[in-house]
């Protein structure tokens, strides 16, 4: 006789479980739609890290002479590097403020964009999903600081709809430096590039 049989206890019979489970609820184009939300969101954070890059390193320092600053700036780029999305929006309001070429700009409504994708990515990456309703919408168990329960019903309209406007986003975040004048990181875009070009380094 085992422990279970000897105090009347129970074990889940793994053989019995869905296949699928614990996923087995939603139609698999709801899981793929998730999945793609899921993976713009992680495009984003990407994206931020390059453009805090591009923003700060505009700053002209001497290395030699101002140490402290230079190594507060590779702090920064480390930062960026670990960061998830709220700590890289707010490295990346920090760098639009503190650069000068972006004063004539009013980036207050991607900043506000962004804080509001962030909630939605939160629920999305940490909620927990049960049954949907009769017109396949489900509403994701997630509970936010400050006690606020998410209790938007999520379907894969609702997906398709967040990409559309993080798609949107990505493009502000884009332009945010390349209509200042630098050339985004990584891309063929036009404007000042901020970094050394590898076809031009010589190795002594």
């Amino acid at each position: 006789m085992d422990d279970a049989e000897k105090t009347n206890g129970h074990v889940i019979d793994r053989d019995k479980l869905h296949g699928d489970f614990p996923t087995q609820f939603q139609e698999p184009a709801f899981w793929e739609e998730l999945g793609r939300t899921v993976a713009a969101f992680g495009f984003i954070e990407g994206e931020l890290a390059k453009a805090i890059f591009a923003l700060t390193g505009a700053k002209e320092f001497d290395p030699k002479g101002d140490p402290e600053a230079f190594n507060a700036w590779i702090k920064t780029l480390e930062k960026a590097l670990t960061d998830q999305l709220a700590g890289l929006i707010i490295s990346y309001e920090k760098a639009l403020t503190e650069n000068p070429r972006t004063k004539e700009h009013d980036f207050s409504r991607l900043i506000a964009e962004l804080k509001e994708a962030k909630e939605i990515r939160n629920a999305l990456c940490h909620g927990s999903w049960g049954k949907p309703d009769d017109q396949g919408r489900t509403v994701p168990k997630f509970v936010r600081r400050g006690l606020q329960i998410f209790e938007t019903p999520v379907d894969v309209a609702f997906f398709k709809q967040t990409r559309a406007a993080l798609r949107e986003i990505i493009c502000d975040i884009l332009d945010s430096v390349t209509m200042v004048g630098y050339k985004f990181p990584g891309s063929d875009s036009p404007g000042e590039q901020l970094w050394p070009d590898p076809a031009t380094l010589t190795v002594n």
